[in-house]
């Protein structure tokens, strides 16, 4: 089949939506679709297109955030199926008016909500109201990464008016690429810590576009963690990630005074990154909604090391509290403080819930596994 996926963001920009689609892309493609990828020329970088898949950068008129207006879009002809990372403000009306002239049908993968302070989340509502009814009417299928974040998030009222057409598609991860057994030992001397010091790992773009995240918290809960009061654990604390948000968390870190305690390694690129989850005793995602999955919660899993992450909807269909990770309650820094005093201290359970999150990778969230469902479900479109 001739598949279009299109997405705002693709690699070399790390963002959660454009690593998926890289990873659909691949995938299909190593599954024998003829895949092309649209998106914007912005930003620039170089990086190797998935294998097999073609990449589109089109020119960007202008951009609101994340968000480029890509006229080109409306141009897209001659596919079996497109498939459109949702959202993408202006992009999302251009492919269904593309796919209603052309007569293609599409598929809508919806990643996270829009979510915004002041004049942005004004702004965020508006378009949502308007916009966002035609854009699942008149899809062939709507994907969700959990079934859990489709009840729950904004949309939920549309997922629930077209239930019939609703596929549960999560995010996936390398399996082999991601995995326990990597040389990981650079890593904890490249921090300078010993090999028995725990070590929490935070990953994520450190941007206003990806503040949800939560990197302050987790540096406030740092700083009470290493309290004398708290137990004073002799822990360190590794954040990968760069943006705009970089330097002031820094700061936060150095005002705190764990400042020698965090270490600041920067972007480290996707492919690079098993080391690091390996090398780490756990991984904390303290993250607030739009957060819908975190994919460094499976790919901190795929690597055998647990996880802490936000009680939201979809994040919490990741997480099995107790078993493979545990759950924090939403916001709550002294709850995060709580969970990471009990995984730190624990060696035992660390090994147990390792093992329980490689294999639910393996079961569940291996690309193999989802690229072949989504293969399923275009050609059940195409025979419909």
């Amino acid at each position: 089949m001739k598949i279009a996926h299109v997405t705002a963001t693709f690699p070399p920009y790390y963002s959660g939506t454009g690593m998926v689609c890289y990873h659909n892309a691949r995938g299909l493609a190593a599954l024998g679709h003829e895949v092309t990828v649209f998106t914007a020329d912005h930003p620039q970088g170089e990086l190797d297109p998935p294998t097999g898949v073609r990449v589109v950068r089109l020119p960007v008129a202008f951009r609101f955030g994340n968000a480029p207006f890509l006229l080109d879009l409306l141009r897209i002809a001659e596919y079996d199926v497109i498939h459109l990372h949702h959202p993408f403000i202006f992009g999302a009306e251009m492919i269904s008016a593309a796919a209603r002239r052309a007569g293609i049908p599409y598929v809508l993968t919806h990643h996270n909500d829009l979510i915004g302070t002041g004049l942005r989340h004004q702004l965020f509502t508006l378009y949502t109201r308007v916009s966002s009814r035609a854009i699942f009417g008149n899809a062939s299928r709507l994907c969700a990464v959990s079934l859990d974040h489709a009840d729950h998030c904004q949309l939920a009222p549309l997922f629930a008016q077209y239930r019939d057409k609703v596929v549960e598609a999560p995010n996936g991860v390398d399996a082999q690429h991601f995995r326990p057994d990597v040389d990981c030992a650079f890593v904890r001397r490249q921090i300078g810590v010993a090999p028995d010091t725990p070590v929490v790992l935070f990953v994520a773009a450190l941007d206003v576009a990806h503040h949800f995240k939560g990197a302050g918290l987790f540096l406030a809960a740092v700083a009470q963690l290493l309290k004398s009061d708290k137990g004073g654990i002799d822990a360190h604390f590794v954040l990968i990630g760069d943006g705009d948000l970089k330097i002031s968390l820094i700061r936060q870190a150095q005002s705190l005074g764990v400042g020698e305690r965090t270490h600041f390694l920067g972007n480290i690129p996707n492919q690079q990154l098993p080391p690091y989850y390996a090398a780490a005793d756990v991984t904390v995602l303290p993250s607030s909604p739009p957060e819908s999955f975190g994919m460094v919660l499976i790919e901190s899993m795929a690597c055998g090391t647990p996880v802490i992450a936000s009680d939201i909807a979809g994040v919490r269909s990741v997480v099995n509290h107790g078993v493979d990770g545990l759950l924090m309650r939403h916001g709550d820094g002294d709850d995060l403080v709580a969970q990471l005093q009990k995984m730190v201290m624990d060696a035992k359970l660390r090994q147990s819930m390792a093992l329980a999150g490689r294999a639910k990778v393996e079961r569940k969230y291996a690309w193999e596994k989802v690229c072949a469902k989504l293969s399923a479900m275009y050609h059940e479109i195409q025979h419909t």
